[in-house]
């Protein structure tokens, strides 16, 4: 589910994108911790949801969202303009109108006196990778677009029906394949996935989990 949810949507355009502007590394470390920060929090806050509130309210809230975003997907679907670049072109412009980073700073960077050369070759890459402003940018613009979206709604409805640790390994096992992919893949690979098709699967999908879930008994 968080696959077909996730492929070619906004934050796999961003990790894309980010990829080809940035170290990959930082890039890769930056979406990747900010991917499973938010779906162990979703799964924790689905976890928690049974004890607010009755768990048949639960499951039959967990049961709506599967339809609804399964009939939300595909409605999606239906009327996805044919120019399937359409979601790559959006995030990069938003990218390019967003502050620079120290990407135009490097001119300035390499006037500096050599004792900040050599502080700089003092650090360990390991700290420097996770320090970074490229780091910091993509941790920051992939938990905010991962917020609120329908992976993570859907991985709070699965955590309130189901076994929380089961659908934190599947969705951290998901995100870090689409993470990996788009950043390994980069913007050619977002260019090629056709978002109608996924949002095609993903709304049936979605409408399969519906009817399990509406059939299924509760414990």
């Amino acid at each position: 589910m968080t696959v077909l949810s996730e492929v070619g949507d906004r934050t796999f355009c961003v990790a894309a994108i980010l990829a080809m502007r940035h170290p990959r590394r930082s890039v890769l470390f930056g979406c990747l911790s900010s991917v499973i920060l938010t779906t162990i929090l979703s799964a924790v806050i689905g976890w928690v949801a049974p004890n607010l509130i009755s768990r048949r309210l639960a499951h039959s809230i967990t049961t709506l969202l599967f339809f609804g975003f399964g009939l939300w997907s595909l409605w999606e679907a239906y009327n996805e303009d044919d120019d399937d670049n359409e979601e790559l072109e959006k995030v990069e412009k938003e990218l390019d109108a967003a502050p620079k980073d120290n990407r135009g700073k490097e001119p300035k960077a390499k006037e500096g006196n050599k004792v900040d050369e050599d502080l700089k070759k003092q650090r360990k890459p390991f700290l420097t990778t996770f320090l970074s402003p490229v780091f910091i940018k993509a941790f920051s613009v992939t938990f905010f677009g991962e917020w609120g979206d329908k992976s993570q709604l859907a991985t709070i409805g699965l955590a309130a029906d189901e076994n929380a640790i089961g659908v934190i390994l599947g969705g951290i096992l998901a995100q870090v394949l689409c993470t990996i992919a788009a950043v390994v893949g980069g913007k050619s690979l977002a260019s090629k996935i056709s978002e109608r098709l996924v949002m095609m699967a993903s709304g049936v999908l979605f409408l399969i989990f519906g009817v399990l879930s509406f059939l299924s008994t509760i414990d």
